[in-house]
């Protein structure tokens, strides 16, 4: 067995030697925490290098998702009211047999039948700078939903994504996108849609138009 030395007390560091190594070993983790953790983490840089080393957007990045993973979780469901929607039609009025003819029915052309709407629901939304909003649609296993969204006055962030039924899920994200169109298949029953986030430096009016096998289009407070 092997018993170490005990050092002399000439052979220990000094008081003053312990002093100095403790502060060069604060301004290294100062600098750090500055050039490296700040950026990275919290999208913060005073230097300028986290820039430099690409750590700042990915601090950005963190932050964004923070934000929207926030919003997501306190904000409530409410349904749309969609400028689509149209009131119910009044019941026609009921028609005198004895004024409908059969030459007169000969006459008139036969009815066109009326078409069916492209779309089922209909939102416009204006975004302040920074501000985000999001829409889902209730949908069961298996549905599939027709969309198409443009934002008019700048690109815009979005996340595709769903939960319920105990479960989440993310479809698709996407920075700086003008448009988009497609369909969206449910992975299970549940709510999904988009959440969307404008970081232009003013306003931007996003239209979002939705049909196919859905409930309801919501959107969250």
């Amino acid at each position: 067995m092997y018993n170490t030395d005990v050092p002399s007390r000439n052979e220990l560091p000094s008081a003053a030697k312990l002093v100095r190594s403790t502060i060069i070993a604060a301004i290294v983790a100062l600098v750090l925490l500055v050039t490296v953790v700040m950026p990275a983490e919290y999208a913060l840089d005073p230097t300028g290098t986290g820039r430099l080393l690409g750590l700042t957007e990915m601090g950005e990045i963190k932050e964004q998702l923070a934000e929207e993973a926030a919003a997501d979780e306190a904000a409530q469901m409410a349904p749309v009211q969609s400028s689509g929607e149209e009131p119910a039609s009044k019941p026609a009025e009921p028609v005198s047999e004895a004024i409908v003819t059969a030459e007169a029915e000969a006459e008139e052309p036969a009815p066109t039948p009326a078409a069916e709407p492209e779309w089922d629901d209909e939102v416009r939304v204006v975004l302040t700078p920074g501000e985000g909003t999001e829409f889902k649609l209730t949908m069961e296993e298996g549905a599939t939903a027709r969309f198409s969204w443009v934002s008019e006055g700048g690109p815009i962030n979005y996340d595709t994504h769903g939960d319920g039924s105990g479960q989440s899920i993310s479809y698709e994200k996407g920075r700086g996108v003008p448009e988009d169109e497609g369909e969206l298949e449910a992975a299970f029953t549940g709510n999904h849609g988009w959440f969307f986030r404008n970081r232009n430096d003013k306003d931007i009016t996003l239209v979002l138009r939705t049909g196919g096998d859905y409930g309801q289009l919501k959107k969250l407070l």
